[in-house]
């Protein structure tokens, strides 16, 4: 028996494939750029949030999420075709705002440091 749970290990393989779907086979320019930084799948294997990251303004946001939504056919199809699953998951994106926030602190604290 494998250590950890399933949903843990299978949502770490679709992340990988999907990661490796947008960079290779995903021709729209709206998502370029696109970071993704996790993976939440249900217990059932039957639904996938997909966290990911862009830089940029709300419409760069906007943009990638619309792009996102448009390949989501396109890559739950060739996720059916890689994964031997009994069920191909749901696939939602969700736009995850971590790393504009971790950027923000960084400014911060560099200005805290340029003070002293």
């Amino acid at each position: 028996m494998l250590p950890g749970k399933r949903s843990v290990r299978v949502g770490d393989v679709i992340l990988r494939e999907v990661a490796l779907l947008l960079l290779e086979k995903v021709r729209d320019p709206r998502v370029k750029g696109v970071t993704l930084t996790g993976i939440h799948l249900s217990d059932d294997l039957k639904q996938a949030r997909i966290y990911y990251s862009v830089m940029g303004d709300e419409t760069r946001v906007l943009k990638a999420q619309s792009g996102l939504d448009s390949a989501k056919g396109f890559v739950k199809r060739e996720i059916g075709r890689r994964a031997s699953l009994r069920y191909i998951p749901d696939i939602t994106f969700v736009y995850d705002p971590s790393l504009k926030t971790g950027d923000h602190m960084e400014r911060i604290f560099e200005k805290i440091r340029t003070a002293e």
